[in-house]
């Protein structure tokens, strides 16, 4: 009975995370139309941060209350395969041409920022794995340049769309006549507050659910907890899709990733032990690295645009990336710590 409470409990959180999704989608949309923004100023800003925030709270539990940085880096390099993986779905779900032919190349620039963050996190490990570690206090000295190459990124993401704007806005000024910005903000920040709250309980539960069916606690952590904290972005990606916002989609993805590279800079500057990439295991330089082989893939398939699709399913891109993420859950599923 209680395995059923769990589950029912489970799918109530995902049902709320998946409508709150849709409402975040439509009202990011408008809001990018009536400032003039464009969909991936909006997504890779507003959308990320906000379905990244279960990520940022489970993180920041995970090195205090809990004293486990293996599952807070886990879950913030889990999520960034997951949301890799969720352009492989929108490949599937979109009908008709692949979906690189259809989204912006601009999201190049957000996915060439995520390399070098997912890089950077890569080369860190293997100094603090071999020793090396370069810190302040009980802060490592990585945290910091993560913050300001995030911000950095985000002043040149939106240098390019505001040279955009005045293309935008003509394209898309008459989608929504009748939603006013200021409706559009209130609900989208309604949608935003239900997402978070609703996020931040679905971890617990995905946790007591781990525990019920007698699955490994580093699995959990570092994949199953990592899918359970992107559930918003699942939610928004398939919305956004319905409502034809694919560069919305795209730039949620991308810009979520770089967020959850924030996120290890904020959980280890809460981490008191010393530097939190001294103080896990390097099997986490596998998800990183498939993080990398991922984003470069997707990186390929907005510059070639591929035409061809397998059995009208996906594109070979979309198969490589899947490929990938299964290699990753093996090594993780195998590792056993």
């Amino acid at each position: 009975m209680t395995h059923w409470l769990i589950f029912v409990e489970f799918a109530a959180l995902a049902l709320v995370i998946g409508v709150s999704g849709y409402f975040l989608s439509l009202y990011g949309d408008v809001i990018a139309e009536k400032t003039g923004l464009g969909g991936t100023w909006i997504g890779i800003a507003m959308l990320a941060t906000v379905t990244s925030l279960p990520e940022l709270v489970t993180g920041v539990s995970a090195v205090t209350y809990v004293n486990v940085p293996n599952i807070a880096l886990g879950d913030a390099l889990g999520s960034c395969v997951f949301n890799l993986l969720l352009i492989v779905l929108l490949d599937f779900l979109h009908r008709g041409a692949s979906v690189y032919t259809r989204i912006s190349q601009g999201h190049i620039l957000s996915a060439g920022f995520g390399v070098v963050l997912l890089g950077f996190v890569a080369f860190n490990l293997v100094l603090n794995q071999h020793g090396i570690n370069l810190s302040f206090w009980h802060v490592g000295i990585y945290s910091p340049i993560i913050v300001l190459f995030y911000m950095f990124a985000m002043r040149t993401v939106f240098r390019y769309e505001k040279a955009l704007r005045l293309e935008i806005v003509e394209g898309i000024a008459e989608r929504y006549p009748k939603i006013s910005l200021a409706k559009a903000l209130t609900f989208f920040s309604l949608a935003a507050v239900v997402v978070v709250l609703a996020g931040i309980r679905l971890p617990v539960t995905a946790e007591h659910l781990a525990e019920a069916m007698g699955w490994q606690r580093s699995f959990v952590g570092t994949v199953f907890v990592a899918m359970a904290t992107s559930l918003p972005e699942v939610a928004v990606t398939v919305s956004a899709l319905r409502i034809g916002a694919l560069d919305m989609a795209i730039s949620d993805l991308l810009g979520s990733n770089l967020f959850d590279l924030v996120i290890i800079a904020i959980d280890d500057m809460a981490y008191l032990k010393g530097p939190i990439l001294a103080n896990v295991s390097p099997v986490h330089l596998v998800t990183s690295q498939s993080a990398i082989m991922m984003t470069g893939i997707a990186i390929v398939g907005l510059l070639y645009r591929p035409q061809q699709r397998l059995f009208k399913t996906v594109g070979w891109g979309s198969l490589f990336m899947l490929i990938i993420y299964i290699l990753n859950l093996s090594v993780l599923y195998l590792q056993h710590e």
